[in-house]
């Protein structure tokens, strides 16, 4: 028996709800060779398959069905679904760095909302436009703001973006909508943040954390403590910095989230050091070490290797500090980190030097001879990876316990201006805000992880179905039609009109709407060019937080580091010095 398009569509929407999202289009794509004459079930298998296609990352193709989803709704005049594929084709320009083009969507999103009276409609266009315009800033330090620097463009894309976030609180507090209320407060204490309003971002991120325990949503919870240590750490309160990365410690390993956990270790040493505290952070950097090795991320190990060799420097024992410089050096090598590598070296030589070795960059005579003694602390750092981390208890930390003693930081910036480093300090939470909540009913929840659109874009097939007759039918293959829309098969007799329409109009506006004039405007010459690759992520290892977090805080604590630096005597002169004990 011949399935028909709706069955196949309606199996797409299970598959999908369930987070089979690759079966989910294989079902979709299916549904559309088949076709139908139901333009409303068609508008939603275009917008379900975009979001898939979202989901499983695959923009190019997310972009040519809601492209294609907008060009439907346009036609037969539904202004609802209009909006709805403008808000999905914002989002995805903007995922595609297309930002330009993303504001044009948004604002034709907010148009329609605003002209039917959608208060949750204009809600999310708001939300949408925040999101585009955070983005915007950050892709303008990532292509090459000056060091320090912030430029205007920058801070104007961000300010836009602060102001659509209040505008969108503004309605879903009127419309009591807690769940909406806890992603704004998230993604509006990052762009706070971003700003360097960091009291702004307190306040923002400690109203994210009441509305996620309210929802007892673990994630977010863990996403609120850490965003909030970030920003304390800025407002030189590290101490409470450190309580907020420990709750973000304990809610990783509540979550069973390694990489998370070795995280929150990893930005818990390098609090501990501004604190001057090292035996902790030497203790914290080695959790760090020992997850990373257990997930084998080199990234991560060889950034551990790094601060256990400033911490252990700090503390005088040059000999550990030698072999994790060492350890550094290789790693950097093997992952082909240049600046990394540079650094390195740097610290390998400054070792040597203190300890009146000569200096080789393939075989250090010391990490070959010495054997160095790691039951101070609890761990060997090159351990088999059969070791866990879950017995490991949390230390607390007490002011006799503080050591004030002077270090060797070596000066990880380069020309890395603080503002890139900024900017990546926050790359992947942008829209890391959101709760978990499932649609009632046959509704399908798309969740496309950072990347998301709100719940209310998506459009439900079985919600969709024209009950008035002619859904799922397969008509006669001479009556298939409709140009550049897959699966639009058209009844002669009532969707002539349809046709002519489309066939006439596919690619131009209508003469009294300017919506796809500006649209063309911002394409330019890329209006037919939808293949574009989305931008690269970057690289860096799942135990490393998205931020070079500690080059970041030697940045903003710099006048504090080089007050702490001294000059180390050689190994000769150490010698001769009386002990001040």
């Amino acid at each position: 028996m011949e399935v028909s398009c709706l069955e196949l569509a309606l199996e797409g929407e299970r598959l999908c709800k369930v987070g089979d999202y690759r079966a989910g289009v294989s079902f979709f794509e299916a549904a559309i060779q088949v076709g139908t004459e139901d333009l409303q079930v068609l508008s939603a298998i275009y917008s379900q398959l975009g979001n898939a296609y979202f989901h499983l990352h695959d923009y190019a193709k997310a972009l040519e069905f809601h492209r294609h989803d907008l060009t439907l709704t346009r036609t037969i005049c539904d202004l609802l679904g209009e909006a709805k594929a403008s808000g999905n084709l914002g989002n995805t320009l903007k995922v595609l760095g297309r930002f330009d083009e993303a504001v044009v969507c948004c604002q034709r999103h907010l148009d329609i909302a605003r002209d039917i009276n959608d208060k949750v409609g204009q809600a999310r266009a708001l939300y949408n436009f925040g999101n585009v315009y955070h983005a915007k800033g950050k892709s303008i330090c990532w292509s090459g703001a000056e060091p320090g620097d912030f430029p205007e463009e920058v801070m104007m894309a961000l300010r836009k973006a602060a102001e659509y976030y209040e505008a969108n609180l503004a309605i879903v507090m009127e419309l009591g909508d807690r769940a909406a209320q806890g992603r704004t407060y998230g993604n509006l204490g990052n762009t706070y943040y971003l700003l360097g309003n960091f009291h702004k971002a307190v306040a923002s991120h400690q109203q994210r954390l009441l509305i996620a325990r309210e929802f007892g949503d673990r994630s977010a919870e863990r996403r609120a403590y850490c965003n909030l240590g970030n920003a304390y750490i800025f407002l030189g309160e590290f101490e409470v910095a450190a309580e907020h990365y420990k709750r973000t410690l304990q809610l990783a390993r509540q979550l069973k989230d390694r990489a998370v956990e070795a995280q929150a270790c990893y930005s818990l040493g390098n609090t501990y050091t501004l604190l001057q505290d090292y035996e902790r952070a030497i203790d914290y950097h080695l959790k760090h070490l020992i997850i990373a090795q257990d997930l084998n991320d080199r990234i991560g190990e060889g950034r551990a290797c790094w601060s256990l060799g400033n911490a252990y420097t700090a503390l005088g024992n040059h000999d550990q500090a030698m072999h994790f410089a060492e350890k550094h050096l290789e790693i950097c090598k093997e992952t082909g980190d240049r600046s990394g590598e540079l650094t390195a070296r740097m610290n390998v030589s400054d070792l040597q030097t203190v300890l009146g070795l000569s200096y080789s960059t393939n075989n250090s005579t010391l990490s070959e001879n010495k054997e160095i003694d790691y039951n101070l602390h609890g761990a060997r750092p090159r351990m088999s990876r059969r070791h866990s981390m879950e017995n490991l208890e949390l230390m607390k930390l007490t002011p006799d316990k503080m050591n004030v003693r002077t270090s060797l930081l070596p000066d990880m910036l380069g020309d890395e201006g603080f503002f890139d480093l900024l900017s990546r300090f926050q790359s992947n939470r942008m829209d890391d805000q959101r709760c978990s909540i499932q649609d009632k009913g046959s509704r399908l929840s798309l969740s496309s992880g950072p990347e998301s659109p709100p719940r209310a874009i998506r459009k439900s097939v079985s919600e969709s179905v024209n009950v008035s007759g002619g859904q799922g039918r397969r008509l006669e293959e001479s009556s298939a039609a409709g140009g550049s829309l897959p699966g639009l098969r058209l009844n002669q007799n009532s969707n002539q009109a349809v046709l002519s329409h489309l066939m006439a109009n596919a690619d131009s506006a209508e003469p009294d709407d300017d919506f796809f004039d500006m649209l063309v405007k911002c394409q330019g010459s890329r209006l037919d060019d939808q293949r574009c690759a989305p931008p690269p992520p970057p690289v860096r290892g799942p135990t490393v937080p998205d931020e070079d977090f500690f080059s970041l805080i030697m940045r903003s604590q710099a006048k504090r580091m080089d007050e702490q630096r001294v000059t180390l005597p050689s190994a000769a002169n150490a010698a001769a010095r009386p002990s001040s004990n």
